[in-house]
């Protein structure tokens, strides 16, 4: 592959994250009276609501941390990491050690821990935190939280659980997926037979038990035994779910010098492409039904800049662990959609919701589900891929 191409990719991608998006973030969402940072931003960045969500404001905290550790030793990250592990460490939990969904802007609680996805990132968060600033105490909190997390995995959203118990139990493939990524975020604080034990849970249920070894079509949910369950849970596919973990199983398989894992899941993160691609707009669909049944998601047709985002880092991997031509010809395309409907050139940062044509749905650069994170990681992400297969 052209060398220059290459370098090019990493400097775009270097440039967007240092100089648009986190100057974005750095003005706009913290909150230095009452700690922790503001998520709800329009398209200029003004706070148009003072809600915090405690997921949001872990993925933030760890991002200014990752950047300080692996990028410059900058105090002004280290100091907006603090902002919001200091908001968290105040206000996140409950007295079970259970981290809230949201919280005012004070801190007073809003919505109740009812799933364990807030504790992942708070955990995620402060085992960064600890790290770069030497914090041991901190440390073994994020680890005590992800112990907690690990005893609450076979029922996540405990007494918050809507379903009736018995009749149609499934699994769900996000906590399997981000466990992927959280225990070698954590690693560095965990015992060596705990994380290998968890990364051979994690391979088995991602890349076997979620994963339909006839379609390789990865499944959102899947009943107790690994069967398929023909419902509208059963039948769904969320293909930026399955290829950002793609991503992560190309980081386990480096880490452990598997390379039959790595091709194993870069030809699990094209077919998944092959499928979700919606060739009529272009772009990348955001739910779609196994067996072609209407939805159950009424906004599956529309277009979300994680999806994206998580897609070029997943193909910037496999084409550096594999050379796999096709990674490099979908790379190209996806680049060229999400940098030509995503991005604001006008006004900095991507905007986070297209409709199917590829029109802006909704102009703002944050709110409930965006933060401080996808953006950020995806263009770190690609940069330092890139930059790791040009020749030095």
């Amino acid at each position: 592959m052209d060398q220059n191409k290459i370098r090019d990719y990493s400097q775009q991608y270097k440039a967007a994250l240092l100089e648009n998006v986190i100057p974005f973030w750095e003005r706009n969402s913290p909150d230095w009276e009452n700690g922790g940072y503001f998520t709800c931003l329009d398209r200029k960045g003004k706070v148009f609501d003072t809600d915090k969500f405690v997921w949001l404001q872990g993925r933030q905290a760890w991002m200014f941390s990752l950047l300080y550790q692996e990028v410059d030793k900058r105090e002004e990250w280290l100091a907006m990491s603090r902002l919001g592990i200091e908001f968290l460490t105040k206000h996140g939990s409950d007295r079970s050690g259970d981290y809230y969904f949201s919280l005012t802007q004070k801190g007073s609680p809003l919505v109740q821990p009812y799933n364990i996805f807030s504790d992942c990132f708070v955990a995620m968060a402060f085992a960064k935190y600890g790290q770069i600033s030497q914090n041991e105490e901190l440390g073994s909190k994020a680890v005590g939280i992800f112990q907690r997390i690990l005893d609450r995995q076979e029922n996540p959203k405990g007494r918050y659980n809507k379903s009736y118990p018995g009749t149609r139990p499934l699994k769900n493939f996000a906590l399997p997926m981000i466990l992927s990524n959280l225990c070698l975020e954590m690693e560095p604080l965990l015992d060596n037979g705990l994380v290998e034990g968890l990364l051979d849970t994690c391979v088995q249920e991602v890349m076997v038990n979620f994963l339909d070894q006839d379609s390789l079509l990865m499944f959102e949910n899947r009943t107790l035994n690994n069967g398929y369950s023909d419902s509208f849970e059963g039948r769904l596919l969320n293909p930026g779910h399955a290829i950002e973990a793609m991503w992560f199983m190309m980081d386990i398989a480096k880490r452990r010098g598997d390379q039959s894992l790595a091709d194993k899941a870069v030809t699990v993160m094209i077919r998944q492409l092959e499928n979700g691609w919606d060739n009529e707009y272009g772009g990348i669909f955001y739910f779609l039904d196994h067996k072609g049944h209407p939805p159950q998601q009424l906004e599956w047709d529309q277009k979300l800049w994680w999806v994206h985002l998580e897609t070029l880092v997943a193909l910037a991997k496999g084409y550096r662990m594999t050379g796999n031509k096709r990674c490099w010809e979908w790379f190209e395309k996806v680049h060229q959609y999400a940098w030509g409907n995503f991005y604001d050139a006008k006004e900095g940062e991507w905007f986070g919701y297209l409709n199917r044509s590829g029109d802006v749905l909704l102009d703002l650069k944050g709110g409930k589900w965006k933060g401080c994170f996808h953006v950020p990681r995806a263009l770190y992400q690609v940069w330092k891929t890139m930059e790791s297969g040009i020749d030095k």
